[in-house]
């Protein structure tokens, strides 16, 4: 299972599709031009383990560069396309990368990192024109053979935390040595509980920087499916694509939802997604009301699952399963889930604390090992955690009541925010909302509203009031926000988690404040 199969089975069939521009990749040209790049790495005097970083927005080159990676046994970094230019340099270079891509999209940012930056690199590459200090990429993979390199091996990608509860951590998994047609245990999760395989048409919306599009998609190409890549998500569009493409599997992200859920009811319904067989959620808890929107629209073909990059748990449920136990992100498939107190003591069915789970993944957090040491459990250390609160009933079944670093304590009560976002994002005037914990000098902390409105127009004290009083009928009162703020946009990642960091940043300044 891997492109260079079906570049000898099906040549001329689609790997991928660029949604917007319609440039389509065959898994012929697929497997020559990673072969290409292949030889580049090894021509440089890269070798198994070694690694390198990209620094682009979705474009028709991403996968030939991770293609080429994995089949030369290197590391792939991919960053993401919103970072400055520090924030690039810091994960190219803690990541420790010889080779570093971007493009011309990008060249804003690209240009600002310089060599003083990444000291490491050796070369550099721009995608779609010229730049100062960068090769051309067209070129210099031009000069190598479309045959593979003597020495195939499996590489992997190492990718970085979002960010949004400090500073990036990358998740570094030992390299397995074997070959690179070697499916790997996601593939086998593709198939048997998403139904994947050659005839595959995956709509993917989201940034291919992050773990699930970046992995599943590369997984559909494995299998001998087609890939549409969006460029950019947008509510309409991403339904047109289903329309006309025909997608049988699909990956969202709640906010997806929500934006598609708040379109005009007759732009929703003049679309056909009959097609879809399954639509996958994950990244961020979904809003029981918008979940059960989505499966009257759809159809019981919404899949969820709750994992992380460190791949220490993967929690899943059907529709079906969802609908007998609503706000369950599901039970773990390749893992023992363990709830436990601060003092790492095992709670009881029903009970509330960080969420481990018992598995043979051995992760670690690159160049960090005070972090890597704090996932996990002081005295079970096959037990391992992504920092989240959550439960399980008396069947199994997990369910997410918040990151443990957005945790609320106001006057010694502990208040998980997630409950009172999901119920905000709801109103039918709120685009986008965060609930934080802001300075108090009574209670340490109280509760916040940050809120991104539909129209700026309805901004103001009026609406302050209707919002705290739309949670305070459904939610009790230590819950819920006891002032709201109004952004025009609030920072939130393309993978659909929000930047609370930096909207918390903005109240603490330099009072003291848990870092989220």
């Amino acid at each position: 299972m891997h492109p260079t199969v079906h570049a000898k089975t099906t040549p001329d069939k689609a790997a991928y599709i660029m949604a917007a521009t319609g440039e389509t990749v065959t898994y012929k040209e697929l497997d020559e031009r990673s072969n290409q790049l292949a030889h580049l790495f090894r021509d440089a005097g890269l070798k198994a383990g070694d690694s390198i970083a990209i620094f682009m927005e979705n474009n028709a080159r991403y996968y030939e560069i991770c293609w080429a990676a994995q089949r030369a046994g290197l590391y792939y970094t991919a960053i993401p396309s919103r970072l400055t230019a520090g924030e690039v340099a810091y994960i190219a270079a803690d990541c420790g990368a010889r080779m570093f891509f971007t493009s011309t999209a990008l060249a804003c940012v690209g240009e600002l990192v310089t060599g003083n930056h990444l000291p490491k690199i050796e070369r550099k590459f721009i995608i779609g024109g010229e730049m100062a200090g960068y090769e051309d990429f067209i070129s210099a993979r031009a000069g190598f053979p479309t045959t593979p390199i003597a020495d195939e091996t499996s590489g992997t990608d190492m990718l970085y935390s979002s960010g949004t509860t400090g500073r990036p951590k990358g998740v570094r998994h030992a390299l397995t040595g074997a070959p690179i047609e070697e499916p790997g245990a996601l593939v086998g999760l593709a198939m048997l509980l998403y139904g994947m395989d050659d005839k595959t048409i995956y709509l993917s919306p989201a940034p291919l920087y992050h773990a699930a599009p970046l992995r599943w998609s590369m997984g559909v190409q494995r299998l001998g499916g087609t890939v549409v890549v969006m460029e950019h998500f947008d509510a309409e569009e991403s339904l047109k694509l289903i329309q006309k493409h025909k997608i049988t599997h699909s990956q969202w992200v709640p906010t997806m939802f929500v934006r598609m859920l708040k379109m005009p009811e007759a732009v929703r319904l003049k679309y056909d997604v009959s097609s879809l067989k399954v639509a996958i959620h994950a990244a961020a808890p979904c809003p029981i009301p918008v979940k059960e929107q989505m499966i009257e629209w759809w159809g019981p073909v919404i899949f969820e699952y709750y994992a992380g990059s460190e791949g220490n748990g993967f929690c899943a449920l059907t529709s079906e399963e969802w609908l007998a136990h609503k706000g369950s992100v599901g039970k773990a498939l390749n893992a023992i889930t363990h709830i436990c107190d601060d003092e790492g003591n095992e709670l009881p069915v029903g009970e509330a604390g960080t969420i481990y789970f018992e598995s043979e993944s051995n992760f670690e957090y690159h160049n960090d090992p005070k972090k890597t040491a704090e996932s996990r459990h002081p005295q079970h250390p096959t037990w391992s955690t992504l920092g989240d609160i959550g439960k399980v009933d008396a069947e199994g079944y997990v369910y997410l009541t918040d990151r443990k670093a957005f945790m609320i304590i106001s006057g010694g009560v502990n208040i998980y925010p997630q409950e009172a976002e999901n119920l905000l994002v709801m109103h039918p005037k709120v685009a986008d909302v965060a609930v934080i914990g802001v300075p108090n000098e009574d209670f340490g902390e109280e509760v916040k509203a940050v809120v991104q409105p539909v129209s700026w127009a309805d901004v103001g004290p009026e609406f302050e009031a209707e919002l705290l009083e739309y949670c305070r009928a459904q939610l009790s009162a230590i819950k819920c926000p006891r002032s709201v703020d109004f952004e025009e946009e609030l920072p939130r990642h393309p993978t659909g988690k929000l930047y609370k960091r930096l909207i918390r940043d903005r109240y603490w300044g330099n009072r003291d404040s848990k870092i989220v």
